[in-house]
């Protein structure tokens, strides 16, 4: 395994939030120092040697903003909560430094020269958006795009990071940034997390806004959320990112929802008491329960149950919501809201190359789109179908919040994931293997909150992971208890790329 990268006594694989803030506080460290080097091994790692392939681009005013960050600190302190945090934002929501391509030869050198809401929210509690992540191109689907390629899992290179956010999840494993910012619109922030061997939260849709991000308003089953190596540091941004825009009017239904601090929430990590559901229905995309590995990763879920009952959590084993598959069944996309959002997004860019969705399938570029693109948004989005998911989204709210309190659930716990990573190759050729074992449930609600938190690895040293699921609004309450597992079991397992 490499060792540790030092900057001076200070130990950079998987530090911390709290652990830059206390070297800062020591002054064992800069803001530039740490850039420097994350910069260095975005070139060592992520562009050579190993080659994840999960930036797209760095921001050319990175040390000129630490070393003002610096300035900053050494004449009166932090300038916010973040101080001085390195963080990547996917490449689907705006960074005023850096170019927003959605990992696709449509948007080569798009410069939208804004900063989206979470974005400027960011920068001004002290973070520095030293790079723009990977992503399946458009928000479609596993990490593949025309632009860059492929992004690779960080645990066994020739498997794909999953997707959408698979570029966050690996650039965040293999600690090429602190964080970063993912978006989840099925189950693009979890899966690769899972797959990457890190935390991924999707807030209930409603408290962190899309603002100055493709696929907002008036689309709804989209969320940004916090991917980090730890369920604190996830908790630390989300204390940041949460409040109300009025160009994302979906954010109006978070006000009033979120905690003083999720922080401050989280607790001590006891399970003592807390009742959850084990919900074992197969219900992952593409899902084949004959597999090895799907068995392979049935077996860590059941460890992962033991774990909690452990705990001292009450078990209740197994839970089953009335119909979830034929309900689940009838998902499908609002088309209309879809080319709205589109338009509204270029509305908003300083330099936008299309207007219309339709501007961008006529372009003689789209030939080159990724196949995962064009099978979505071709795809039949029929407004009556989009109706009958809307009636069997309230159904299956409904006969969710029902099984909860008839069993006096605080959380609903499932597999992350039903499989391990697919391979590049599957996916990038026939069979054209996608999203293979996602859980849709919470993004096919909307309403509802989910955390991941790793759970182990199979034999051949595969990822998997476990989904804590909870009612409208109560995310504090899922990061609590998925601290209280981490904190138990200490899964994250820090990726092995050898000596640089």
């Amino acid at each position: 395994m490499t060792p540790p990268k030092k900057i001076n006594a200070f130990t950079l694989i998987d530090a911390t939030i709290s652990d830059i803030h206390a070297a800062y506080a020591e002054g064992k460290l800069t803001c530039r120092a740490l850039v420097e080097t994350y910069l260095e091994r975005i070139e060592k790692i992520d562009r050579s040697g190993p080659k994840i392939n999960s930036i797209i681009s760095t921001n050319p005013r990175a040390l000129e903003q630490a070393d003002a960050l610096d300035a900053a600190y050494a004449k009166g302190g932090p300038v916010g909560p973040l101080h001085g945090i390195p963080m990547a934002m996917k490449d689907q929501g705006d960074v005023r430094e850096m170019p927003t391509t959605m990992g696709s030869v449509l948007f080569e050198g798009h410069m939208p020269e804004r900063d989206s809401f979470v974005s400027a929210k960011l920068r001004e509690a002290g973070v520095v958006f030293i790079a723009k992540t990977a992503l399946g191109e458009m928000g479609a689907g596993d990490t593949h795009g025309s632009l860059f390629g492929s992004t690779a899992c960080v645990y066994d290179r020739s498997r794909t990071a999953g997707g959408s956010s698979g570029g966050s999840g690996a650039a965040v494993s293999a600690n090429l940034v602190t964080a970063a910012v993912g978006q989840e619109g099925f189950a693009s922030i979890r899966r690769p997390s899972i797959w990457n061997g890190i935390i991924g939260m999707r807030p209930t849709a409603g408290l962190v806004s899309r603002g100055g991000v493709y696929a907002g308003w008036p689309s709804t089953n989209g969320s940004l959320g916090p991917m980090a190596r730890t369920v604190t540091d996830a908790a630390r941004m989300m204390d940041v990112m949460v409040g109300f825009d009025p160009a994302d009017p979906i954010t109006g239904r978070g006000v009033g929802k979120a905690p003083g601090s999720y922080v401050a929430e989280l607790g001590n990590g006891d399970m003592k008491g807390k009742r959850i559901g084990i919900l074992r229905t197969v219900m992952g995309y593409h899902s084949e329960p004959t597999s090895d590995d799907f068995k392979a990763v049935d077996a860590l879920f059941n460890s992962a149950v033991l774990d909690l009952k452990n705990l001292g959590a009450e078990i209740v084993d197994p839970i089953e919501i009335p119909n979830l598959l034929e309900l689940l069944a009838q998902r499908s996309a609002d088309g209309a809201a879809e080319e709205e959002s589109f338009r509204a997004y270029m509305a908003g860019s300083a330099n936008p190359p299309f207007k219309t969705m339709d501007d961008a399938r006529g372009h003689p570029k789209f030939k080159r789109v990724f196949h995962g693109v064009k099978t979505r948004w071709e795809a039949d989005k029929s407004p009556e179908k989009f109706s009958a998911y809307c009636v069997a989204r309230e159904e299956l709210m409904t006969r969710l919040l029902k099984v909860m309190a008839e069993n006096e659930l605080d959380a609903i716990v499932h597999k992350a994931v039903e499989h391990t990573p697919t391979l590049i190759s599957d996916g990038t050729a026939p069979p054209w293997t996608d999203q293979k074992g996602a859980p849709h449930l919470n993004t096919f609600l909307i309403y509802v909150p989910s955390v991941v938190v790793p759970a182990g690895f199979t034999d051949t040293g595969l990822p998997a992971g476990i989904t804590f699921l909870g009612r409208p609004y109560s995310d504090a309450e899922m990061l609590s208890l998925a601290y209280g597992y981490e904190q138990a079991t200490s899964h994250r397992r820090v990726p092995d790329f050898g000596e640089l």
